[in-house]
């Protein structure tokens, strides 16, 4: 299944994807004429089918309007101002008649901009509006009635006049600002919301190339498709060359974030907003299109396209012609209560590669393989507590989480918010998390009381490594959705060490009340799934190993199974186990791995079968050391 209408694949220009520019001029084209069949008389709000977000049908029609815009604005900036589907035309009248009465209750107006506890979304729709009218200045803007540009700045200027959402959402009243200096309406109040937004910026930026999106330790894909993009892709449309630390920094990002894309296209399923599906891969084009990347022209492309391709094949398109709410196709658990009809049009961002035009060596370069498609990786990403496992036997990508939680500073912990998207140890490209009402994959609960525990903040330990081989380590306190909410004195001590497609999992306990029991779970798979294995082995402290079921099923899957072991647990004890999950045809049994487990005190020592190197992990002083024969 694919999205019809495509261009024939073009196996010669694109040896790995098939696809070409002409494919994503096309797939444009194809997902704008699809959503405005559901415009309003004046084209104003694009009312796509579906369940509405919780900031109400208006506001969800605004966001049709927008989304699609940028989608538009990128195909058009890119082809000179070519527009042979009118899409320009269209936009502007629809932004006459929103503008012309904002707030009224009639088929056109557009929501107010308020402040985003106040059904806030219009804010996050302004600056796709303004990036829109700026990517398509000569076209569109400049050609406006006075009125309706005036109208047009007033309704924008909200947003520089409400309160953001404490995270990526002060870029949208900087990308609005950004706007209206470009055509000559700056002012005091424009240069003040970009300068507050990049001072958050710089207090969010905590290495490796990430940002933290808000003031917790939230390290998802809004790196990519907001924290990056805004205030790079700013500085190219205005044309300054000044040195900045923006794209450094992208470019030290997609260094490391390149690995998170599956030798079949896919990204990581990990994080809010995955229905914005193939806006995964923005930052890589941006990075093509500005020259801020490590990457060459051609495995550019082939992250970009091979991205594309893995949803348009799956389901991501409906028979209407949508993006639907989901994944491969509609799933109801990757979504958020702001996810409304229109809301996988943020996927345009994806088509920000367009900016580089035909002649340009993204579109011209031969396609090159992956970074997941090489040799066997792993990846050490200290400053998020990332630790990325890839193998090129089966292209699967592994990210284990001992950093990135959703959990602001100020907020206190509880389970009745867990979020399955960020709490689990491993997300990978070929599986998603259990949904919150079924047991949970990738996860070391405490049982107390019958009630199981939730992994919510998460407080990193550190994460390294050397030649073929990782670590990542962090601690976290337990909590409960039923009775207590927490132990007193609890704590889990967690590491995660790889090599391969070996996941050593070990754990440390402490204060764990009498009657407790520990249950650790591996990857959820499909029970019919032949070419993907899910393994979970006991080296110490496990007594119990069963399997248990998750009938909602993942993103992947519409039902899952997840290998679990168990023990007795009370006072302070450690656990330790050998994870895998793998598409290898034939993989060795994980009984096999190991030869030797020694645990001593607060200390866990595993002598690997293939070379017999050892790997020591230590609680108490916290250290992990590996060392060859």
């Amino acid at each position: 299944m694919t999205l019809p209408g495509l261009p024939a694949d073009d196996r010669g220009a694109s040896p790995l994807t098939g696809y070409t520019r002409d494919h994503w001029e096309t797939a444009a084209d194809l997902l704008l004429r699809a959503a405005w069949r559901w415009a309003g008389p004046g084209g104003a709000l694009l009312d796509l089918p579906g369940r509405p977000s919780s900031s109400g049908v208006r506001s969800d029609g605004l966001e049709g309007y927008a989304r699609t815009f940028l989608a538009a604005a990128f195909r058009t900036a890119g082809a000179g101002g070519e527009d042979p589907h009118n899409w320009l035309e269209r936009y502007a009248g629809g932004l006459a008649a929103g503008t012309r009465a904002p707030g009224r209750d009639d088929a056109e107006s557009w929501p107010l901009i308020m402040d985003h506890h106040v059904r806030g979304q219009p804010m996050v729709e302004s600056a796709s509006v303004a990036l829109g009218l700026r990517l398509t200045r000569p076209w569109l803007w400049d050609r406006l009635d006075a009125d309706v540009r005036d109208r047009a700045e007033e309704w924008l200027r909200g947003a520089l006049r409400h309160v953001p959402s404490p995270n990526n959402w002060y870029l949208f009243p900087y990308t609005v600002a950004g706007f209206l200096e470009s055509v000559g309406r700056g002012d005091a109040e424009t240069a003040r919301v970009r300068q507050r937004a990049l001072d958050l910026l710089e207090g969010w930026y905590r290495g490796d190339g990430w940002y933290a999106d808000g003031d917790g330790r939230a390290f998802d894909h809004y790196n990519g498709w907001a924290l990056h993009l805004y205030p790079v892709l700013d500085a190219h449309l205005a044309g300054d060359t000044s040195p900045t630390p923006y794209g450094s920094r992208l470019r030290e990002h997609l260094d490391g974030y390149a690995l998170l894309f599956g030798a079949d296209g896919a990204p990581v399923h990990f994080g809010r907003s995955l229905t914005y599906r193939f806006a995964a891969s923005a930052a890589v084009a941006l990075g093509a299109v500005t020259g801020h990347t490590p990457l060459t022209p051609g495995t550019s492309r082939r992250l970009m396209s091979g991205s594309l391709r893995y949803f348009l094949d799956r389901g991501a398109v409906g028979g209407d012609g949508l993006l639907n709410l989901g994944w491969h196709g509609p799933h109801e658990a990757t979504l958020q209560s702001y996810s409304g009809p229109a809301s996988p049009y943020w996927a345009s961002k994806a088509f920000v590669g367009l900016l580089a035009p035909p002649c340009h060596p993204l579109w011209t370069a031969a396609e090159e393989p992956a970074p997941s498609e090489g040799p066997d990786r792993v990846l050490a990403l200290p400053a998020p507590g990332f630790l990325v496992q890839s193998t090129r036997a089966d292209g699967v990508v592994r990210l284990h989480n001992h950093g990135s939680d959703h959990v602001r500073p100020h907020e206190g912990e509880s389970a009745a918010e867990a979020d399955p998207l960020y709490g689990r140890q491993a997300y990978s490209t070929r599986t998603g998390p259990t949904a919150a009402a079924n047991p949970a994959d990738n996860h070391l609960a405490l049982v107390v009381g019958g009630v199981r525990s939730t992994r919510r903040r998460i407080r990193p330990l550190g994460a390294g490594g050397g030649d073929g081989w990782g670590w990542a380590a962090s601690w976290h306190r337990p909590v409960f959705a039923a009775g207590p909410p927490m132990v007193p004195g609890l704590r889990v001590e967690s590491v995660t060490v790889v090599r391969g497609r070996y996941e050593l999992r070990a754990h440390r306990v402490v204060g764990a009340p009498p009657g407790a029991r520990v249950e650790q779970t591996g990857w959820a798979t499909a029970p019919d799934d032949d070419a993907l294995r899910s393994g979970l082995h006991p080296l110490h402290g496990y007594a119990g190993r069963d399997e248990v079921r998750a009938p909602r099923g993942t993103a992947f899957t519409a039902f899952a199974r997840v290998p679990r072991l168990t023990a007795e647990a009370e006072g302070t004890a450690v656990f330790a186990c050998l994870a895998t999950l793998t598409g290898e045809p034939g993989p060795a049994a994980l009984a096999d791995a190991v030869t030797d487990v020694l645990v001593r005190d607060a200390v866990v020592e595993v002598r690997w079968a293939a070379d017999g190197a050892v790997t020591r992990i230590a609680f108490e002083p916290f250290g992990v050391a590996h060392h060859g024969t």
